[in-house]
């Protein structure tokens, strides 16, 4: 009996090292990927005169993009489409729709996941982005700078990783 436990035992470590490998090389290469992403779009936003390329959202995109590529949550239209149409919602909501904020946020972000749902591009980082288009009180060019250029630069460094640097298929 001991002699057994052992020996699973010892099969067990040597499984549990290979996932760590795994898990190992796969959390840096997502934190690289990420700091590489986030940091393009901040310097563009900072050190440009472009614009703003960067929103708190596409910081929880790194995860699914980098970390989770196989999620149908990763997938390019559910990124740029999920983050367009939720901010289109918020701008939407901003302008046309006369209530208190605070029932125009929760509306917001509903109707925006709703959509996502609905229309089959549904990106659970996107979720906020009426908040932060409400609470942002921004004009109709944020939808281009940052979220549609934003989610493109986005794409590109994700292709980038997956698809040429570990050669996954990506997009699924």
């Amino acid at each position: 009996m001991f002699v057994v436990t052992f020996q699973n035992s010892f099969k067990s470590t040597k499984v549990i090292k290979k996932m760590k490998k795994i898990d190992v090389t796969k959390s840096v290469l997502a934190g690289l990927f990420s700091t590489v992403t986030i940091g393009v779009l901040t310097l563009l936003t900072y050190k440009t005169e472009f614009g703003v390329f960067l929103i708190a959202s596409f910081g929880s995109s790194m995860v699914l993009l980098f970390g989770y590529p196989e999620s149908p949550f990763a997938q390019p239209k559910n990124i740029f489409f999920g983050h367009l149409l939720t901010s289109v919602v918020g701008v939407v909501f901003l302008y046309f729709v006369p209530l208190p904020i605070y029932l125009l946020i929760p509306l917001a972000v509903g109707f925006g996941v709703a959509l996502m749902i609905f229309i089959n591009v549904t990106h659970p980082p996107a979720g906020g982005n009426p908040i932060i288009v409400i609470m942002g009180s921004v004009s109709l060019d944020y939808l281009v700078n940052p979220i549609i250029i934003g989610s493109l630069i986005i794409l590109a460094f994700g292709v980038i990783l997956n698809r040429l640097i570990l050669k996954k298929k990506y997009p699924l």
